[in-house]
């Protein structure tokens, strides 16, 4: 039911190399007592459904490989999956209460809109929390007890979006493959944290450009927006060379990218915020979606053997093409269940203290990068490290022939940047 549940079949694991530290694919089928995720995931809210979906999918994958290979030390890995309401503070107690009450050995969540709920939920618990919130503020929250919240392992915050917007503007420029008309970026600001989070670290990254970049128009916009001809409008009459769109709805930026398509500020380099990972952006964006940059923090790549086995295990499993499956979640909670794998097979899961002890101290190699969590949140390449192989890697996509195409960071990229349909 669950795998039915998520789209999926429990053939998936055939087609893909085993997990980093499992047994060889013909160890002894896994018995005895499962080692239970509580997977806090959303089902029937308002928002977050595909990523959550996503994350679902990912998570089952990482488990049935695991399961394949033997288990961990024998023992089979499980999921408990219960719906929760990420948008409230009451929902997203009552979802973690009742995981934590089904007495579960770690708790997994692709992200909850307002993360501190979440965090105390956990921490009174007291088994490995690991969360892809992608938030400053719940990682600021870690760090001000980390004896408290020490038990929280999350992926690097959405101010990096922010600081290595004009990094990957500046590097394109001086690749002679964008001339730039001229230093404006213009900023369409979502209506939540998150998104005001990023756009403080774009102007203040533009601000410590030397000039490079300039701030042009902050034009704010809510969630739920459908008609995008004011923002438009005045987007045109700012004709700045770069637009910004804050906002991370997958299914509103491809209505975005259609009206702007349709009436472009011309020769404007446009970067979308992280929502174009959705499946249902390219789905409902169709053609328009042509030549849109986007990134992620936490991303899917298609250069290594790594990157390459995983996307033909998971397209396999659920059914799905590079056009319609998701680029963030999938990889990430998939890498978050080998995470806590790699712990059990060491310390005993029941341990909670040892479990999350071993998991600071020791970094794993995964789907998105390299997964340090010493500090609580795992390092970027190439904004918070220079070295590839010391963190994630934060991606940047563009929109080509139709499919998400790797285009940076240079060297793990599968083409380089073409003009947007609507530059010369």
């Amino acid at each position: 039911m669950l795998l039915a549940a998520c789209g999926g079949s429990s053939s998936s694991s055939e087609s893909s190399a085993a997990p980093a530290g499992s047994a060889p694919a013909s160890a002894a089928a896994a018995s005895g007592e499962p080692i239970t995720i509580g997977a806090a995931i959303a089902q029937s809210g308002p928002a977050g459904i595909a990523d959550h979906k996503d994350c679902w999918n990912g998570a089952q994958l990482a488990v049935d490989q695991v399961n394949a290979a033997g288990g961990v030390n024998g023992r089979p890995l499980a999921l408990d999956v219960t719906d929760i309401d990420i948008l409230s503070p009451e929902g997203i107690t009552a979802g973690f209460q009742k995981l934590t009450g089904d007495k579960v050995s770690a708790l997994l969540s692709p992200f909850v809109i307002i993360p501190p709920p979440a965090l105390d939920a956990a921490a009174a618990y007291g088994a490995p929390y690991m969360s892809g919130d992608t938030n400053i503020d719940a990682q600021k929250m870690r760090e001000s007890d980390p004896a408290k919240y020490g038990n929280y392992f999350t992926d690097p915050a959405e101010t990096y979006y922010g600081a290595g917007l004009p990094v990957f503007l500046t590097q394109l420029a001086d690749s002679g493959k964008w001339t730039p008309k001229n230093t404006k970026v213009d900023i369409v600001r979502g209506d939540t944290a998150y998104n005001k989070n990023i756009a403080d670290a774009t102007i203040a990254a533009i601000e410590a450009s030397g000039g490079k970049w300039t701030l042009g128009e902050v034009i704010d916009i809510t969630a739920g927006t459908k008609d995008w001809a004011p923002v438009i409008s005045k987007l045109k009459a700012s004709d700045a060379g770069v637009i910004m769109v804050d906002h991370w709805i997958g299914a509103e930026l491809a209505s975005f990218s259609q009206q702007f398509a349709a009436d472009p500020v011309k020769d404007a380099l446009v970067y979308l915020q992280y929502g174009p990972s959705q499946p249902e952006y390219l789905q409902i964006a169709g053609p328009a979606a042509e030549g849109y940059v986007w990134g992620t923090v936490i991303g899917t790549g298609n250069t290594s053997e790594e990157d390459k086995a995983f996307r033909a295990a998971y397209q396999a499993a659920y059914n799905v093409d590079d056009t319609t499956m998701g680029f963030v979640y999938p990889a990430w909670c998939y890498d978050m269940v080998n995470v806590l794998a790699n712990a059990w097979k060491n310390v005993d899961p029941a341990d909670f203290k040892a479990v999350n002890e071993f998991i600071a101290a020791n970094p794993t190699n995964g789907v998105t990068g390299f997964l340090d969590f010493s500090k609580g949140a795992t390092p970027v390449y190439p904004d918070q490290v220079a070295d590839a192989a010391a963190g994630v890697t934060h991606y940047f996509y563009q929109v080509q022939g139709g499919k998400h195409t790797t285009i940076a960071p240079a060297g793990d990229n599968e083409a380089d940047f073409v003009a947007q349909p609507w530059m010369q």
